[in-house]
């Protein structure tokens, strides 16, 4: 990412950085100038993270959480508070869900974990992030949807219904906060090349490409600096928005066989 956004004198908040898409964001916050602690359940995980944030001049804390906890997201908070004094932006990234099936053969409690994964802890983490950001005098939340939030996908009942409601979610944030300088917004990615999609191989990377119009996965890179943007004065009148990052794929389908393109 270039230097272009400056959050300096800035703490932000990664819920869900112990890897993938949210480490990368927290090492982007990072080089962007802000102070940065890092939450998930895996300590070591995000120990590590905070060491090579470290290690390249940054700012950065660690502390163990769990979304599906209300108490544990509210102490996260109150660490943030504690160590820094503040807190200006909050990405909310924690994602679960049951293995791809048709509705009636999910187990109701893998389906009820990615509901808590998804939707209570979207709201346990703005319940929390939104107090602490009215004692500073505002702030900014990007909360992590998926396309899959947006439109259906067969056999990810829980996955959908979760992403969805976190649209939903933030909409209503973003109006009930609107006029107290707190700005929320959710980012809607496509397929990704993340460890997932690396675990999978390179017949599952192609085929998730050919659905997206500009005939590439997402990189991390690209969801950072979305959230970056999305969490500087640059979108300083953008509330209640869902943002695509899908390469052109909730715009439709690309049938190559019905033009001829010379150019």
């Amino acid at each position: 990412m270039t230097a272009i956004i400056d959050l300096s004198d800035k703490v932000a908040l990664v819920v869900g950085a112990s890897k993938g898409i949210g480490a990368g964001t927290a090492k982007a916050f990072a080089r962007a100038g802000a102070t940065v602690v890092l939450a998930a359940r895996n300590q070591s995980a995000i120990d590590e993270v905070a060491r090579q944030i470290q290690e390249a001049g940054g700012r950065a804390l660690a502390v163990q959480a769990d979304v599906t906890d209300p108490g544990s997201m509210e102490t996260l908070v109150s660490r943030t508070i504690a160590a820094f004094g503040r807190l200006d932006a909050a990405f909310n990234n924690a994602t679960d869900g049951p293995r791809p099936a048709p509705l009636a053969q999910i187990d109701p409690e893998a389906f009820d974990r990615g509901i808590r994964t998804n939707i209570h802890g979207t709201f346990h983490g703005m319940k929390f992030q939104i107090a602490a950001m009215l004692e500073n005098g505002g702030g900014t939340i990007v909360n992590m949807a998926s396309t899959a939030g947006v439109e259906g996908v067969s056999g990810l009942s829980a996955y959908v219904a979760g992403k969805a409601g976190i649209i939903g979610l933030s909409r209503v944030a973003a109006l009930d906060y609107a006029d107290r300088n707190i700005r929320v917004n959710v980012i809607a990615p496509g397929p990704i090349l993340t460890h997932h999609l690396e675990a999978a191989g390179q017949e599952a990377q192609r085929m998730a490409a050919v659905a997206v119009p500009m005939d590439r996965l997402g990189t991390v890179t690209d969801v950072a600096d979305a959230v970056l943007w999305l969490s500087s004065p640059s979108s300083g009148f953008m509330t209640g928005a869902v943002l695509p990052l899908d390469g052109g794929q909730l715009s439709g389908r690309v049938i190559k066989s019905n033009f001829r393109r010379d150019t």
